[in-house]
């Protein structure tokens, strides 16, 4: 029987209702409504996690983050696997990852891959595409993926042009990675967007596709009975964002995706052309959501749907259309793939199931750990939040979520309760605080600082091209 070929598409902070053919009539993705229509598509896929790294080590691994020891931004876990991207090499895959990892471990390590083309966030030496950038003439743009800082949530145009966007070079490193394939040898490739993660710079002129009202943000009645769910830094009013401004950054964020959905149509059209795509399983998904505005707030960080609900398509040869709306996690990837191409695997390692021909009750989520934690119990039809800060459950069965209806005498609530006592109880991750990165008086203005999140690895360079007596700061250090 012949093996089939693997396709993983993974987006950076995609909320859930953003393809145009899954009810979204304002957003412009021709590439995911086709692949939808060829695809299995999970209406109610959480993340482990909305935050990047945690959220990619429970794929990786196939477990969830109370297990992996890892719920933050930060390096911590106590997962010492080899992750199940390495299975597919040693099945003989010829396997390739290009783009944004986000492994802390080791940002530029192999990953079990047997090539890999690295496109992290920040500027570093060891990153392939920013060896590439150094080689173009575009080799004095520094803040190649947008200025973070002072303007992480500041609508952007991008100062590269298409040819040399991030998001192009992992368009072009795929296609041609396609190309060089045997179609006769199995391959695993991963095509990893950093967008539409912030800041929001798409190429010109990309930015012009959404000059026009999009989206409302939703705003429930009592926004201030949720601020223990907004577990992040961003709300509207301490980055001083206007009504205007937040329409502009949806746009923004708009054609960020559009701009991926581009790169979709074109590795596709590439399988097609190789004469491929009939025997690929095509796996679309993200690691978390943004919140755009709802609750008055950015980011992610919370496990209201914004940011906790994602995408997920699941394109299997043999299989018709159809949409599927058991809930599913990012945990199940592992043991799915890895049943669908015959490779054998210990389910005891996985907390995910296959999913062609098994599904959960719920899933859990979760952000840190002991005095800041959050966590998540979640069905298809309503979830459960416990918040350490101010020691509170919150039970919501209507989405977006308008009102807390948490009852401690309500049957479902005690069922979801128990579940959810019963994973907090079994989290292995070290004690965290991060209060500490989240500003206590939400109202207040933000203060940013240049050390907050420049491009430090080429902060020399930079100082290098300024006029004598005309000062910069990068990083945290003012330079002459």
């Amino acid at each position: 029987m012949k093996r089939k070929h693997v396709l993983m598409f993974f987006t950076d902070q995609q909320r859930y209702d953003t393809i145009h053919a899954l009810g979204n009539d304002e957003i412009v993705t021709p590439a995911l409504d086709q692949l939808s229509g060829d695809a299995i598509v999970y209406d109610k896929c959480y993340t482990p996690s909305p935050v990047c790294v945690p959220a990619r080590l429970s794929m990786l691994s196939g477990q969830y983050c109370a297990r992996t020891g890892n719920n933050t931004n930060n390096k911590a876990q106590v997962y010492n696997g080899e992750g199940f991207y390495s299975e597919f090499t040693k099945a003989g895959y010829n396997s390739c990852c290009i783009g944004k990892m986000h492994y802390y471990t080791d940002l530029y390590a192999p990953m079990g891959f047997k090539k890999r083309l690295s496109q992290e966030e920040m500027a570093h030496p060891d990153d392939d595409y920013t060896k590439w950038l150094k080689a173009s003439p575009y080799k004095n743009v520094f803040d190649y993926n947008g200025q973070r800082t002072e303007l992480y949530y500041i609508p952007q145009v991008s100062q590269l042009p298409m040819e040399a966007h991030p998001t192009q070079w992992v368009g072009d490193r795929s296609v041609e990675f396609i190309e060089s394939c045997n179609p006769d040898e199995p391959m695993f490739l991963v095509s990893s967007f950093i967008h539409p993660h912030p800041p929001f710079c798409p190429p010109a002129p990309w930015n012009k596709m959404y000059r026009h009202p999009i989206r409302r943000a939703f705003q429930p009645e009592d926004r201030d009975s949720y601020e223990d769910l907004l577990r992040n830094r961003y709300t509207l009013d301490a980055l001083g964002i206007s009504p205007r401004r937040l329409e502009l950054l949806n746009q923004h964020y708009y054609a960020c995706i559009s701009f991926v959905d581009y790169q979709v149509g074109r590795i596709i059209q590439a399988l097609k052309d190789k004469g491929m795509y009939e025997d690929t399983i095509i796996m679309y998904s993200s690691d978390h959501g943004d919140l755009m505005g709802d609750y008055r707030s950015m980011g992610k960080r919370t496990m209201l749907d914004g940011a906790s609900h994602i995408p997920f398509l699941l394109k299997v040869p043999g299989m018709a259309h159809e949409r599927r709306t058991e809930v599913c996690s990012l945990v199940d990837v592992a043991p799915t793939l890895l049943s669908l191409c015959d490779i054998p695997y210990d389910k005891a390692e996985y907390d995910g199931v296959n999913l062609m021909d098994e599904h959960h009750d719920v899933v859990y989520s979760q952000y840190s750990s002991g005095p800041s934690a959050t966590y998540m119990v979640a069905s298809n039809h309503d979830k459960l939040v416990y918040s350490a800060i101010g020691d509170r459950y919150f039970y919501f069965d209507s989405f977006p979520e308008a009102h807390d209806r948490y009852d401690p005498a309500n049957p479902r609530c005690q069922e979801l309760k128990t579940l959810l006592d019963a994973h907090m109880a079994s989290d292995c991750c070290p004690q965290v605080d991060t209060r500490v990165m989240e500003s206590p008086a939400r109202q207040a203005p933000l203060s940013f600082y240049p050390k907050f999140d420049d491009h430090v690895n080429t902060r020399n360079e930079e100082i290098a091209r300024m006029p004598k007596g005309y000062p910069i700061e990068v990083g945290d250090i003012p330079a002459n």
